[in-house]
């Protein structure tokens, strides 16, 4: 029974790249690809895939809440996060919100086809780039004064703050998110107010220096 790939990153040419990879291995089949989180959710719900190999910061939505949302929604989906990141910040923040495994994108094929059998029998993998004292020392610093996005704000408080970064008007935030324009227009109080911040100029650098986007086109 082949192993079953949703593969998500916004750039074309990396999940081609990806799929190439993955297809000569007899064990494993991409079932689909999703150019930013919020496809890789609704994928997910979809296809019930073993294994999302994920890219975290992505438009629209990005890895880390895609995989917070996929997790918490179905357990059993094996999320491996795919970044150009080797910050340990980044690294502990897809692992405290459910995936199981990260890997650097400089990494070798090899490795790649490894950490997904890895994750898929249930076990963790990380990449040899960031070690596992880089990341339980993060992970036991975490707390609520520590001024992550992750401790400070609400999920939708994340989710507005990133399509604000994306230059998307209140009105299409209403739309996309399906609550009212008020809802909206109190987020972005609470987000202002919260980081100390008065204008959406301040928030998109720190929706930026807090990975949930990266703003490119």
């Amino acid at each position: 029974m082949s192993i079953k790939v949703i593969l998500a990153d916004d750039h074309q040419i990396m999940r081609e790249g990806l799929r190439s990879v993955l297809e000569k291995e007899k064990d494993m089949e991409v079932v689909a690809e999703a150019k930013n989180g919020r496809e890789a959710v609704e994928l997910s719900q979809e296809l019930s895939p073993d294994v999302i190999v994920m890219d975290i910061t992505m438009p629209d939505l990005n890895g880390m809440e895609a995989t917070r949302q996929i997790v918490a929604q179905a357990p059993e989906v094996k999320v491996l996060a795919l970044s150009m990141h080797s910050d340990r910040r980044f690294a502990a923040g897809m692992l405290s919100v459910g995936a199981l495994g990260y890997l650097l994108k400089d990494c070798a094929s090899e490795e790649l086809i490894q950490a997904i059998r890895t994750v898929t029998s249930g076990q963790s993998y990380l990449s040899p780039g960031i070690t596992n004292t880089m990341i339980d020392d993060y992970a036991q610093r975490v707390s609520d004064s520590d001024g992550s996005a992750f401790s400070v704000l609400t999920n939708r408080e994340r989710e507005v703050l990133q399509l604000l970064a994306e230059g998307r008007t209140t009105k299409q935030i209403a739309e996309q998110l399906y609550v009212s324009v008020k809802t909206v227009e109190t987020h972005r109080q609470h987000l202002m107010e919260k980081l100390d911040v008065r204008s959406v100029a301040e928030l998109t650098k720190y929706a930026v220096r807090e990975g949930l986007t990266s703003l490119e086109p």
